[in-house]
């Protein structure tokens, strides 16, 4: 009998550099239950308060969303406000994301969301903001493999990294932070563990030269769910999804994916 699905939520959150498109990452703690150590993109599990019903009255590009993406998008935003510092929301009445001034004012605000002292829908009460869903585009859909013991449907969304924020990783779920391009997190691979989801998302990102291009690309195209799964073959076990995912490998030995 296969493990329950947790919804999980994650943000690809880029930015246009010098080197081309550069994302940011953090280093898992190695003490951490799920990818200790490994150098993933923020994002975390969808709580009960990021499904609650009043968020809609605090939130932008929420006039399509179904109740389960409702939710799941706001997660995204919290965790990666949590994770990361950078937060996809803007002060009431206004167009623009809140600027980095107003960043630094709402920090204490990542370890009481985290420890559930303080909602979402709390915060943005106090505050007087509103979530940015209109700047979240959705890029992926990764379901964990029936055979492992805990399981993740997690939805991958794009963003700009809003004006004037700048990411710094908590210390306590992240020991470290950095903007990187995607062909330097799949390749340095003595420096970087990487695991096998997050490396076919960045190969797909790596496709797109700036974060016009990227967010163009996930917008033209329509995720589809993939749920690994592990064959036997004689090179040992390996890991494979489906081949019209729209990635460029569909398979890897398992004892290289992990």
């Amino acid at each position: 009998m296969s493990a329950t699905t947790i919804p999980a939520a994650t943000i690809l959150i880029v930015r246009d550099s010098p080197h081309g498109l550069e994302v940011f990452m953090v280093k898992r703690h190695h003490q951490i239950d799920f990818v200790a150590g490994a150098l993933v993109f923020p994002g975390g599990k969808v709580t009960v308060g990021d499904g609650q019903e009043a968020l809609r009255q605090y939130a932008d590009g929420v006039e399509d969303i179904d109740t389960e993406m409702h939710g799941v998008l706001a997660a995204a935003i919290r965790e990666a406000f949590e994770e990361s510092g950078i937060l996809f929301a803007r002060p009431a009445g206004e167009t623009e994301l809140v600027s980095g001034t107003r960043l630094i004012e709402l920090a204490s605000y990542r370890r009481r969301l985290e420890t559930q002292e303080i909602t979402l829908l709390e915060m943005l009460q106090r505050e007087q903001l509103r979530l940015a869903y209109d700047r979240l585009v959705h890029f992926a859909h990764w379901i964990t493999p029936e055979n492992m013991p805990k399981r993740f449907d997690t939805h991958f969304f794009v963003a700009e990294a809003p004006a004037g924020q700048i990411g710094t990783h908590d210390g306590r779920e992240s020991v470290d932070s950095l903007w990187i391009t995607p062909h330097d997190a799949i390749t340095d691979r003595k420096r970087w563990n990487v695991i096998f989801p997050t490396k076919l998302n960045l190969m797909k990102l790596a496709r797109s030269g700036s974060v016009a291009t990227a967010l163009d690309a996930a917008r033209a195209s329509q995720p589809l769910t993939v749920t690994p799964w592990v064959e036997q073959t004689p090179d040992g076990s390996v890991l494979r999804i489906r081949d019209d995912a729209g990635y460029e490998q569909t398979q890897a030995l398992l004892k290289d994916s992990l």
